[in-house]
Parts: structure tokens; C-alpha cells; sequence
């Protein structure tokens, strides 16, 4: 599944300059479209550390009215959210109709760990994705959009980023022991991925849902740039598309190093 986001593919410079002023004015003109709709969109992004995740959330802030944007990173519940429904933390976060949320660390992060660390056995973690799909489905029944990337490096890409950044000596903080624990128990995190990205998550009758399309991170030492698009009017049901007279494009691009996250 991810072997397509492991071809090394570039997006020239000349090709990314000349494209971004289009993007970030088809971007602005959709949140501005969006601020009059009567419903959110909630954008998921994960993926392997390293892959840029938070560097293309930093970008859309950059590109786009920040006022509108509700921005989310959810790390190991408290105390008080131990005590409440498991997905009560990520219901008082969504944002409200006609904003947009990003969510780094989302509602996959910690099924996706504790089953990486065998905490939970298959059974269990089958039955988490099940817990979200119904949780995502009660989001779109209500109308919110949900868009969900998945960001992705090889595992030869991913080691290579994580030692520039530990080089890095604005940046070196920003690598812990963890990281290199995930890196080394890569090949695990990449199949425990696979199944809600190849299962219950792609294609079935989740109207207002979009899949985890994998985009390939920037590797360390080179520049990357990178696109998403958002699915045409009636492609899974998405209406992104009748927010302004025309379709506009959804993207994210990055230029610069990007940030290691979590899940």
C-alpha cells in the first residue's frame, strides 16, 4: 500500500513556485466559502515521524486566515479525560460549522501504540477501529467533512530525517529516545496502519469521509513539495466542491524542514 509513496517522486522547484500562489488563493477563497456553509471540516493527519505532518499544519496556518482554523494535538489523556468517554476529549475539540480543524495525534494514535507495544491484542485493536468508524460516521451523519492524509516515509528515509534533525543544532530537541524507539519498531507501526487504511476506512458507505490517501513526506537533505486534492463533487460523496462557484482545490505544501509528531 505505501510502496507508491516510496518512489522517490519530486516536485521541481519552478513547478512548486509557479503553482503556490494558484493554491493559496484557491485555499483562502474555499475557507472563506466555508465560513458561510452549515458544516465543519475536520482534517486528520498521521503518519510516520518525521513525514512533516506538523510542518504542513504550520504551512496552512501560514497560508490561510488562522482566526478560522482550530488546531489539535492530543498526547496521553489526563486525568479528568480518563474518567469521561473515551472520545469526549476529541468531541469538545471539533470545530463548529463553517471552520476547519486540523488534528495532529488524533483518535488513531493511541490504538495504533498500544497495539504496536502489545498493549492490546488484534481482536482488541479490530474493535478500537470499529469504536472510530462509528464515531466518524456520527460526524458525518451530522454533516462535518472529515479529510484524513496519511504521511509517509520509508523506513530508510525516516532514520536519515531523524539524524538531521538530531544534527540540527536549532532542532536537535526535537528527537527523543521514542523516536528512535518507533523507528526501530517501524515495520510494526507500518502494519498495525495498514489495517484501517486497507479495511473498513476505504470505500464503503461513509458519505462525508475521505480515506487515508499516503503522501510521501520530504526526505532529509532534499526539497519536496507536495499536493493533496480535494475529492471532486459526488467521488465518495464529498461536497467540498459546492463551497464556491467552482471546485477548488484543497492542498498542502511545504518547503521547509519539517517537524517530527507523533501519530
Amino acid at each position: 500500500m505505501f510502496r507508491t509513496a516510496e518512489l522517490q517522486r519530486k516536485l521541481p522547484k519552478t513547478d512548486y513556485h509557479e503553482q503556490v500562489p494558484l493554491l493559496r488563493e484557491d485555499l483562502l477563497m474555499t475557507q472563506m466559502a466555508l465560513r458561510e456553509a452549515n458544516f465543519p471540516v475536520i482534517v486528520v493527519f498521521a503518519g510516520v515521524d518525521g513525514a512533516g505532518k506538523s510542518e504542513t499544519v504550520n504551512k496552512l496556518h501560514e497560508w490561510l486566515d488562522s482566526r478560522w482554523l482550530v488546531t489539535h494535538a492530543f498526547g496521553e489523556p489526563s486525568d479528568e479525560e480518563r474518567d469521561r468517554p473515551e472520545y469526549w476529549r476529541f468531541w469538545r475539540d471539533l470545530p463548529p460549522r463553517g471552520r476547519m480543524g486540523l488534528f495532529l495525534s488524533s483518535w488513531y494514535s493511541l490504538p495504533i501504540l498500544d497495539h504496536v507495544y502489545g498493549r492490546s491484542t488484534l481482536a482488541d485493536f479490530d474493535e478500537r477501529l470499529e469504536r472510530i468508524k462509528t464515531f466518524e460516521q456520527t460526524l458525518a451523519d451530522g454533516g462535518a467533512l472529515i479529510l484524513k492524509f496519511w504521511m509517509h516515509l520509508s523506513k530508510d528515509a525516516q532514520k536519515e530525517r531523524l539524524r538531521k534533525l538530531e544534527k540540527n543544532p536549532l532542532l536537535h530537541w526535537q528527537i527523543s529516545k521514542r523516536d528512535w524507539q518507533h523507528w526501530e519498531l517501524y515495520d510494526q507501526f507500518i502494519a498495525a496502519a495498514e489495517r484501517p487504511l486497507s479495511q473498513h476506512h476505504r470505500g464503503q458507505h461513509h458519505s462525508r469521509r475521505d480515506p487515508f490517501p499516503p503522501q510521501r513526506g520530504p526526505a532529509a537533505g532534499q526539497w519536496r513539495g507536495g499536493r493533496v486534492t480535494d475529492r471532486q463533487p459526488g467521488a465518495a460523496g464529498c461536497r467540498a466542491g459546492r463551497l464556491a462557484a467552482g471546485d477548488h482545490p484543497v492542498a498542502a505544501g511545504y518547503e521547509q524542514e519539517p517537524v517530527p509528531g507523533g501519530l
